[in-house]
C-alpha cells in the first residue's frame, strides 16, 4: 500500500477511537447526571413537603413580615425564642423543656385560669376567655383598683373628719358640762343662801321689835366676846412665840460660840464605797462592793478623788454605772469622766438615793426642765421620783423629822388672777389659778419646813452630781 493511503487509514482509525471513546464518556456523563438528577429531584420533593409542613407559599413568602428581624437563629428557632417569651410572659419562667404545643397548652390553661379568677374581681361585664386578653384584664383590675383607693382615701378623710368633730364636739361638751357644774354649784349655794335668809327673816318676823333688838344685841356682845377672847390667845401666842424665838436664837447664838453647828448634809458626803480595780482598755473599773451591800445593775455612782473630801457642789471626776455584781465585788463601766484627771485606785465612790443599809426619804417639789432643753415637763415629779425608787429610795409628799433629803426644783410660776374676759374664754381659769397659789404655797411650805428640821436641800443641778446622772440626762429613757 502506497505510504500516503497507510497515513489516511490510520487518522481514520485514530479518529474513529477518539469518537468512540469521547461517546463512551459522554454516555457515562449523562448516566451519571441522570442519577444525580434523579436524587437531585427526590430530595428537592421531600424538602419542598418539608416546606410545606412549615408554611405555605403565601406564608413563605411573607416570612420575614410574619417572623420579623432575623436574629444569630433560624426564622424557626426565632419563631421559637418568640413563642418561649409569650409563654413566660403568660406563665412565668424558666419554662420547662416541653414541645411548643405543650407550652401552649399550659399557657392556655394558666391563662384560662387566671381570667376566672379575674371574673370574681371584674364583674362589670362577662369575660370571655377565648376573646379576652390579660393585658386588658389586668387594665382593668388596675382601674379597680385605683377606684377602690381612691375610694379608701375619701373614706380615711370622712373618717378623719368625723373624729376631729367628735372630739371638737367632745371638749366643747365637756367644757359646757364643767361650766354648767359650775353654774349649778353657784345657784345651789345661792338657794342655800336665800333659804337661810328666809329662815331668819321669818324668826325675825315672827319676834317683836324688842325682843329683835335684844337677840340682836346679845348676839353682838356675844361675837364681842369671843372676837376678844382670840384676840387675848393670839397676842398670847404671838408673845410666848417671840420669846421662844429669843431664846432659841440666843441659845443657838452660844452654841456656835462655843461650838460650830454641825452640817447638815454630812450625810451627802459620805463615801459608799471605792474603786479596787480598773481596766483602762475597756473603760471598766471594779468596786469594793457587792451584792452584800445590795448593789444591783443599772446602779449609777459619782466618781470622788482619794484622800479629798467630797466637793460641796458635789460635781464628780468621773461618772460609772455598774453591769455586774458578785458576792463582795462590783464592775462598772465609765459613762463619763476627765481626761485630765482620770480615775485611780482608791478613789471614792458615792450616790445620795442608794443607801446599803436603810431607804433614804425625799420630798421631790418644784418644776424642773429634766432634759435641758428650757421646757418644764409637767411629770417631772413623778419621774424623779421614780428613779429614786429604783434606786432603793422612798419618796414622800410633806416634810417630816423623818425626811433624808429635800430635791428642789425651780420655784412654780403663778400667772396674774384671771379677769372677767379671760374666764369668759376659759371658764376654769379661776381653778387653774387657785392650783397654782397652792403649787406655790407648798413650794415654800416645804421649803420653809426643811430649813427649821435641818433637812439637806439639793437644787436639780446638784442631785444629778451627788447620784452620778448628769452625763444621762440627754440619753433617751434616762427618766
Amino acid at each position: 500500500m502506497p505510504v500516503g493511503k497507510r497515513q489516511q487509514s490510520n487518522a481514520m482509525l485514530y479518529t474513529l477511537i477518539t469518537f468512540v471513546g469521547l461517546f463512551v464518556v459522554a454516555t457515562s456523563a449523562a448516566v451519571i447526571y441522570y442519577v444525580k438528577a434523579e436524587e437531585y429531584r427526590t430530595q428537592g420533593t421531600e424538602l419542598e413537603t418539608q416546606i410545606n409542613d412549615l408554611a405555605d407559599r403565601e406564608e413563605m413568602r411573607k416570612l420575614s413580615t410574619l417572623i420579623g428581624a432575623k436574629t444569630s437563629k433560624s426564622r424557626l428557632g426565632t419563631m421559637i425564642e418568640y413563642l418561649d417569651k409569650t409563654t413566660a410572659l403568660v406563665i412565668g419562667a424558666p419554662l420547662d423543656p416541653n414541645s411548643a404545643e405543650v407550652k401552649v397548652n399550659n399557657a392556655d390553661r394558666e391563662a384560662k385560669e387566671a381570667l376566672a379568677m379575674a371574673q370574681e374581681c371584674i364583674e362589670l361585664e362577662t369575660l370571655d376567655p377565648n376573646t379576652t386578653g390579660l393585658v386588658s384584664v389586668v387594665n382593668k383590675m388596675k382601674a379597680n383598683l385605683d377606684n377602690t383607693k381612691n375610694e379608701l382615701a375619701s373614706c380615711q378623710k370622712n373618717l378623719n373628719d368625723l373624729q376631729e368633730r367628735f372630739k371638737a364636739a367632745t371638749a366643747e361638751s365637756f367644757d359646757k358640762e364643767k361650766k354648767l357644774e359650775t353654774e349649778k354649784e353657784e345657784y345651789h349655794q345661792q338657794v342655800l343662801d336665800v333659804t337661810q335668809k328666809y329662815e331668819e327673816l321669818r324668826l325675825l318676823m315672827e319676834q317683836t321689835s324688842d325682843e329683835r333688838a335684844q337677840a340682836l344685841l346679845a348676839q353682838l356682845n356675844e361675837e364681842r366676846a369671843k372676837l376678844q377672847n382670840v384676840n387675848d390667845e393670839l397676842l398670847k401666842t404671838q408673845a410666848e412665840l417671840q420669846m421662844t424665838n429669843d431664846r432659841m436664837k440666843s441659845t443657838l447664838d452660844r452654841l456656835q460660840e462655843s461650838e460650830p453647828l454641825p452640817d447638815r448634809e454630812v450625810a451627802a458626803y459620805t463615801p459608799d464605797g471605792k474603786v479596787v480595780l480598773i481596766d483602762e482598755p475597756a473603760q471598766v473599773v471594779h468596786l469594793d462592793i457587792g451584792t452584800e451591800d445590795h448593789v444591783y445593775q443599772g446602779l449609777t455612782f459619782s466618781v470622788y478623788d482619794k484622800g479629798m473630801p467630797i466637793p460641796k457642789d458635789g460635781k464628780p471626776k468621773a461618772e460609772i454605772e455598774v453591769f455586774a455584781t458578785a458576792k463582795t465585788i462590783s464592775a462598772a463601766r465609765i459613762t463619763r469622766s476627765e481626761i485630765a484627771n482620770p480615775i485611780g485606785i482608791g478613789d471614792l465612790v458615792a450616790n445620795l438615793v442608794w443607801d446599803g443599809a436603810k431607804a433614804n426619804i425625799f420630798v421631790v417639789v418644784g418644776e424642773f426642765d429634766l432634759d435641758g432643753d428650757g421646757t418644764t415637763e409637767y411629770d417631772a415629779i413623778d419621774r424623779i421620783g421614780t428613779l429614786i425608787e429604783k434606786w432603793g429610795g422612798t419618796v414622800a409628799n410633806d416634810v417630816t423629822a423623818h425626811t433624808d433629803f429635800v430635791v428642789l426644783g425651780n420655784q412654780p410660776q403663778v400667772l396674774a388672777k384671771p379677769t372677767f374676759e379671760q374666764l369668759d374664754l376659759d371658764p376654769l381659769a379661776n381653778e387653774k389659778y387657785a392650783e397654782a397659789q397652792e403649787r406655790l404655797q407648798r413650794y415654800k411650805d416645804i421649803e420653809r419646813r426643811a430649813q427649821a428640821l435641818w433637812i439637806p436641800v439639793f437644787k436639780y443641778e446638784r442631785f444629778l452630781y451627788f447620784i452620778g446622772y448628769k452625763g444621762q440626762i440627754s440619753k433617751a429613757g434616762a427618766f
